[in-house]
């Protein structure tokens, strides 16, 4: 069939044509033998269909002789019509491969798949399949050698005592599923021709069912790894003389390498690492295994000691080698022998002096070279040059100045870590010639001097760059650059000054920036912080002045890091939205807090130690995902927003750290496969992983405590740390009571204001509250005693207030000493000298004077008064009786009269 005649069918691919004199071999994604022009092959690999249904498969009639279907990865997601599709499925009776991995099928289209009874190979590999899976729905396909199950949800038990209708079946792939320690292991018994069998990465959690596995005489490949399995090394193993891969990574197994493991002559690849093997573990059963390529090892703890006898010379000839945390002191011997290394790793030993050059010289396929965390002095460049892809030896103790020549030896260097040393002197130059660098790492050396131009203008293909923490100087990218494709810049704790370079502006690529603390000056660049690419920027700890910028790029969820600079001016309310952390602290910005419309993205914001005036904007409440609010040492006033309640400041945590958790690739992983097995290859992975660390200042258990955590980009997650600080502003009124809604919160600060009312006895509800101040303000009233059931609370301070009445005792409030109520005399009671029953008296006794002052006040303003009305009384009665002709007048003055002729009488 070499056109496509009579097809009547609509286009599956958008390029396929209605055309039945179309040669179909040329179609998108056909694939036609060459001899005899049969269809042997349809792909659809990307997704043309959003949502395609099995009942396309109907379109696929005139392709009867197809072989190979290939669907994986094309959304799939059911059964539009179940008997057109069955007999779809039936017609292509020539099918033997069918790969439907990577779509969204569950159990359901297994009965569909029992009318293929040609298939020789099933891949349903990451689908929606949930356990159990109902296996004897494939009954009819008893010419099926290969499965792969792998990367479903298959939870519970696997019913392997159906797989007795799989008669012809050599492969079988069940990783990465849920199965639990109930699995049918005798039901595998049954499968007599199985040659693969991968169980990797579920959850057995009990010793290795060597009743089952050492019966099955003729199995090549054993994929236990990640699966929870505890015990020793089954001694019966040996007698899988067959065997070539075995995989048992990732346990929890002891003891050491059975002697029987010699017999393994057909063994290619043992992988032990990541076990919790002790004491002393010997290699020798390995001497005689003539066929070993790939053999690693390592310990959780470091508690194993790999013993390598000087003298031992093994048969093998090794392309991978991994001994991790094997205590090692020195560089094996038997290294000497090998010359078909592609990978060693020997990182987190103890191996100390020269890193040879013989290791690169007699092993010229070596791609991948891994000496981290050891106690190295010196590394020794090879006389050659030599094609090595990746090379760690970072975390070690080597001093002097770095190889200038190593661009010139090693020019095939994709990934160079040389950080955590110390090395000295000046950057090497001829890095300048690696045209495949993608990683380098410098940080935490002594480097010094300026970057020279050839690495700045030879390295295009870089993407990650770190240069942190060493002593580099002058202006960092004056000119452009070919650094088209960086995205993460790291060059903080340097020595670098002048104004952020212009060649800066042409990393369009750039994801993380990192110069903070460094000596730079001016304005920040506008065209900088608008890069749509940039997610994390810190320039915090410099010199730079000027206004913010008003425009951001359209990065998701952006963090910026300004703090500890000059910049002035307003806040702009552009960089209050769509941000997820914003850091402004020590600067000299002033006016108000801008209201601003998008809230839902923000975790921190601080905004501390500036000039901001005006009140606290009702847009603050909208803070629905806020974490970290600090707006202290400014000048707000006005009224705390009782609408604050509405912040959210998380959902859990335990820690008083700051995390900010998150991953991001500056690219894609640089792989090196180094082995292949029937399902997987076997690589070696680098994930170019950004970690950052971030420092923030917060008052929580200790008044300036700093919290610092990893800050690892992308989807972020920030978690611990809750806290709201409103101190030292001129904020005035009472406390809301509605504050003592935000139950999550860990740290609460609204010290030096001018706060009256009294404390709110909500507070009690701030359960997980862990530093309270409410110091220097001007409360009023007594602590609530509600206060001590806050059993978390650590810091409690309400010194320099006008409280007054019993401290509240018992729980936490017992561990607070005096200094938290300095400035309130009339509180009494522990831990202040004041005792409440002695203030009690020295009350009364007050109380009481002033009752006997207020007695005598009274009785005098009664004398007084009596007195006046008498005297006023008696002379209107006199001016009455002299007013009236009477003889009581006239009695009355000669009565005046004889009292005035006596007196005369006796004066003479």
């Amino acid at each position: 069939m070499s056109r496509c005649e009579e097809c009547e069918y609509d286009s599956v691919l958008p390029t396929w044509t209605n055309d039945t004199k179309s040669d179909c071999c040329q179609w998108e994604n056909i694939k036609c033998n060459r001899t005899s022009r049969r269809l042997t092959g349809l792909s659809l690999y990307t997704s043309y269909y959003l949502e395609i249904s099995l009942l396309n498969l109907s379109l696929l009639h005139p392709f009867e002789e197809v072989r190979s279907l290939d669907l994986s990865n094309s959304r799939l997601n059911g059964l539009v019509d179940d008997v057109e599709g069955y007999k779809s499925l039936r017609r292509l009776r020539n099918l033997q491969i069918l790969n439907f991995s990577s779509n969204e099928f569950n159990n359901s289209i297994f009965p569909f798949l029992n009318a293929a009874t040609s298939l020789t190979t099933l891949s349903l590999r990451r689908n929606n399949m949930y356990g159990p899976i109902p296996l004897k729905e494939l009954k009819n396909l008893t010419n099926l050698e290969q499965l792969d199950l792998s990367g479903n949800r298959i939870d519970g038990s696997m019913p392997v005592r159906e797989f007795p209708y799989l008669k012809k079946l050599k492969a079988l792939d069940l990783s990465s599923n849920g199965i639990y320690s109930s699995m049918e292991w005798q039901g595998l018994k049954n499968l007599t021709n199985l040659e693969v069998l991968s169980l990797g990465y579920n959850y057995f959690d009990g010793p290795i069912p060597i009743e089952v596995f050492c019966e099955m005489k003729n199995l090549r490949e054993l994929d236990l790894r990640g699966s929870s399995f505890v015990g020793q090394l089954p001694l019966c193993f040996g007698n899988l003389n067959k065997l070539r891969f075995l995989d048992l990574s990732s346990n929890q197994l002891t003891g050491n390498i059975p002697p029987s493991f010699s017999s393994l002559e057909s063994l290619e690849y043992l992988s032990l690492s990541d076990n919790s093997f002790e004491g002393f573990f010997s290699l020798n059963p390995l001497t005689n295994l003539t066929k070993l390529k790939v053999f690693m090892i390592s310990s959780k703890d470091d508690m194993v000691q790999v013993k390598i006898e000087s003298t031992w010379q093994p048969l093998f000839q090794l392309s991978v080698l991994v001994l991790r945390l094997c205590s090692l002191d020195k560089i094996p011997n038997f290294l000497v022998f090998q010359k078909n290394l592609r990978l060693v790793d020997l990182s987190e030993n103890r191996v100390s002096g020269i890193i040879p050059a013989w290791l690169l010289e007699n092993n010229p396929e070596l791609e991948v070279l891994q000496l981290k965390n050891n106690s190295f002095t010196s590394f020794q460049m090879p006389t050659t040059v030599h094609n090595l892809q990746v090379l760690d030896f970072s975390e070690n103790d080597i001093g002097g100045l770095f190889p200038d020549n190593v661009g010139r030896v090693l020019p095939s260097l994709v990934h160079l870590n040389g950080s955590i040393n110390e090395f000295q002197g000046n950057f090497p130059s001829s890095i300048g010639e690696m045209k495949n660098i993608s990683f380098l790492n410098l940080a935490y050396n002594n480097l010094s001097g300026e970057l020279p131009q050839s690495f700045v203008s030879g390295c295009f293909s870089l993407r990650t760059l770190q240069l942190s923490h060493n002593k580099f100087s002058g202006h960092f990218l004056p000119r452009r650059t070919n650094f088209t494709s960086l995205s993460v810049l790291r060059i903080d704790n340097n020595l670098f000054t002048g104004k952020i370079g212009v060649g800066l502006l042409y990393l369009v690529s750039l994801s993380v920036l990192d110069m903070s603390n460094n000596f730079l000056e001016g304005a920040i660049p506008p065209t900088l912080m608008v890069n749509e690419h940039l997610y994390f920027l810190d320039l915090s700890a410099n010199l730079l002045s000027g206004a913010l910028p008003s425009h951001i790029g359209s990065s998701l969820w952006p963090s910026y890091f300004l703090h500890n600079n000059n910049f002035t001016g307003p806040v702009p309310g552009t960089l209050l939205e769509s941000v997820q952390i914003l850091d402004l602290r020590n600067n000299k910005l002033s006016g108000s807090i801008p209201q601003f419309v998008n809230t839902e993205d923000m975790s921190i914001l601080l905004l501390s130690g500036n000039n901001l005036t005006g009140y606290i904007p009702r847009a603050m409440c909208e803070l629905s995902n806020i974490r970290l609010l600090d707006l202290s040492n400014n000048k707000l006033n006005g009224f705390i927003p009782s609408c604050l309640n509405n912040l959210s400041f998380g959902l859990g945590g335990n820690d008083d750290q700051l995390d900010y958790m998150a991953t991001f690739y500056s690219f894609e992983n640089f792989y090196l496969g180094f082995y292949k097995t029937t399902f997987t290859v076997e690589d070696f992975r680098l994930d170019y992983l950004t970690h950052l660390k971030i420092e923030i200042q917060f008052a929580a258990k200790h008044r300036y405590d700093s919290y610092t955590g990893a800050f690892e980009i992308n989807e972020g997650t920030l978690d611990y740390m809750y806290g709201l600080d409103l101190s030292s502003n001129e904020l005035t009124g009472v406390i809301p009571a509605e504050l003592g809604d935000l139950f999550k919160l860990r740290a609460l600060n609204l010290s030096h204001n001018f706060l009256s009312s009294h404390i709110p006895d909500s507070f009690s509800k701030l359960q997980d509250i862990e530093s309270l101040d409410l110091s220097y303000n001007m409360l009023q009233g007594s602590i609530p005693h509600q206060l001590t059931n806050l059993t978390s609370l650590a810091v409690f301070n309400v010194s320099y207030n006008n409280l007054s009445g019993i401290i509240p005792q018992g729980k936490q409030f017992n561990t607070f000493d005096e200094n938290s109520y300095l400035g309130n005399p009339l509180l009494c009671g522990p831990p202040t000298d004041t005792s409440c029953e002695t203030k009690k008296n020295s009350e009364e006794n007050a109380n009481g004077g002033e009752e006997d002052d207020k007695e005598v006040a009274i009785d005098m303003l009664v004398f007084y008064w009596s007195t006046a009305a008498t005297y006023v009384t008696a002379l209107i009665g006199i001016l009455v009786l002299m007013c009236v002709d009477c003889s009581w007048r006239r009695a009355w003055l000669r009565l005046v009269d004889a009292f005035i002729a006596s007196a005369k009488s006796k004066l003479a």
